[in-house]
């Protein structure tokens, strides 16, 4: 006859330490709030790649294209650096990104006249043409994606956000310093 062994639960240490962010001394609604952001996530990057999709690019693609075109309806002329910041990524991927789109005829590129060791970017014609015609859908999309949020809601939340983006860097940069990741190979 088996003897029936009492299991015992193990007890898990709780991944925060911040009170603010504990309920009733327990780290589960932190935990939950984090994989619902992870799987919203990977939603909106669905979507992106869906939308980008639609007028033939990849959604980094799409992305980069968008944020020319919205950068540079300030009257500024948009650089790679402003793209990469604005779009935190660094500026050689961003490079890559937009000879990609200049390739396919969507961004051009011409000399700063002012600091000739700038480039301006610029979307084409076809671009503009391309991203037009996918703005009823984008729209349609953005609705139902952000229906949940107020005005007040959708104003704490973007500052909320870029303010987490910067902590994120910060983490990456304490995990990447304390040497938390293994190197790949090493077995662990």
């Amino acid at each position: 006859m088996a003897m029936k062994t009492k299991q015992r639960r193990a007890k898990i240490e709780p991944t925060i330490t911040r009170a603010q962010l504990m309920v009733g001394g327990s780290d589960r609604a932190f935990r939950q709030f984090l994989h619902d952001t992870l799987a919203f996530t990977a939603r909106l990057q669905a979507v992106r790649g869906q939308l980008g999709a639609v007028i033939g690019l990849s959604g980094t693609q799409y992305t980069v294209l968008i944020a020319i075109a919205h950068l540079s309806s300030d009257d500024e002329k948009v650089g790679v650096n402003q793209v990469a910041e604005h779009l935190h990524f660094s500026g050689a991927f961003i490079t890559i990104e937009i000879n990609k789109l200049v390739a396919s005829g969507l961004v051009e590129k011409q000399t700063d006249t002012e600091d000739r060791r700038r480039v301006v970017l610029t979307i084409t014609p076809k671009a503009r043409d391309r991203l037009n015609e996918l703005a009823p859908l984008q729209r349609s999309v953005n609705d139902i994606m952000f229906r949940s949020l107020s005005g007040s809601d959708f104003d704490k939340y973007r500052k909320l956000m870029s303010g987490m983006v910067g902590a994120a860097d910060e983490a990456i940069t304490m995990l990447d310093y304390n040497g938390a990741v293994p190197p790949k190979g090493s077995g662990r």
